[in-house]
């Protein structure tokens, strides 16, 4: 038998037993043994120092104010279940993922529906490197130098109708490409495929929500969702759908992937909300990668700009 070691974390990156024995222990059966019969063709993506690199220009106002996470942490602690349920399985398992060539069909209540190259989408406006702070649903943060365009400016282009009211993303669906995808003797208690998240058009717009194609001044790593996925800083990580292949227009609430399976613990909006605690957890503290003290977790993420997509809507009911 063959014994993978992991690689050794300080204390202080170490998910607490509890949160992901809560969260993970119902699709732990499904994606470990589901991978199984792929490990032999599972191999690690190409060494970030090795991806191209993308010029962008740091965007005057979204900065933020803390160092950024060491890249050797962004890019081998991630939750990327495509590719297995541990933190560093994506960055052993993901060189399966084919970046290059890709197509990202955007349909639906739009006037204009397209289909775009990857080499479009990173033409839609000016490259802009904005650095975030990325909150996960476990309590855990990072702060990441991500690179895109504002997804405004995508929508822009295939001009939503008036009926369209939401945004879904999917991600792709390739067994072949994702290992953890395929089916095994637990199947039926992981997620269904493909991952699927959803915004309001109106959060979808606004100026923070970034279609992003690299982070660290290189393109997107494939294990931290190449080669285009979302970012929404004031929300939870989950949130942020990786390795995007369609997005529709849509005149009701989508059906997503986490509100699905646990409709009880992860709402539509999953906003970052120290008020609002995960039912087996609270979220009023958060544990920055790299800091071995806990920090108290801001309403918003820190980004108190977008309460005013929220007004008149209560924030623990539309969790």
């Amino acid at each position: 038998m063959l014994i993978r070691h992991a690689p050794r974390y300080p204390s202080s990156e170490i998910t607490p037993e509890a949160v992901y024995l809560s969260r993970r222990a119902f699709m732990v059966g499904a994606a470990a043994l589901t991978l199984l019969p792929g490990e032999a063709d599972a191999a690690p993506p190409p060494p970030v120092d090795k991806l191209p690199p993308l010029k962008a220009a740091p965007h005057p106002t979204y900065r933020h104010a803390d160092p950024a996470t060491k890249l050797e942490s962004a890019v081998t602690y991630n939750n990327f279940y495509e590719f297995g349920t541990e933190k560093d399985d994506p960055s052993r398992n993901a060189g399966t993922l084919r970046p290059r060539p890709w197509n990202v069909v955007v349909e639906g209540l739009v006037q204009k529906p397209k289909t775009f190259d990857i080499d479009e989408i990173v033409k839609l406006a000016p490259l802009e490197e904005r650095i975030y702070s990325l909150r996960c649903v476990e309590g855990w943060s990072m702060v990441i130098p991500w690179i895109g365009v504002p997804l405004s400016a995508l929508l822009k282009h295939v001009e939503p109708t008036g009926n369209a009211k939401y945004v879904e993303f999917y991600t792709l669906v390739d067994p072949e490409q994702m290992p953890a995808q395929k089916k095994g003797l637990f199947s039926f208690a992981s997620l269904d495929w493909p991952y699927v998240e959803g915004l309001r058009l109106d959060e979808a717009l606004h100026p923070l929500t970034l279609l992003t194609v690299g982070m660290y001044g290189r393109v997107l790593p494939n294990q931290n969702g190449a080669p285009v996925r979302v970012v929404i800083p004031w929300k939870y990580g989950f949130k942020s759908a990786k390795s995007i292949v369609k997005i529709r227009l849509v005149a009701d609430e989508p059906k997503t992937s986490w509100s699905k399976s646990q409709p009880s613990e992860y709402g539509f909006y999953s906003n970052v909300n120290p008020g609002v605690p995960h039912p087996r957890w609270s979220q009023a503290t958060e544990r920055r990668i790299g800091e071995f003290r806990r920090r108290e977790t801001k309403l918003f993420n820190g980004y108190g700009e977008v309460a005013s997509l929220y007004t008149g809507l209560d924030l623990k009911k539309f969790y």
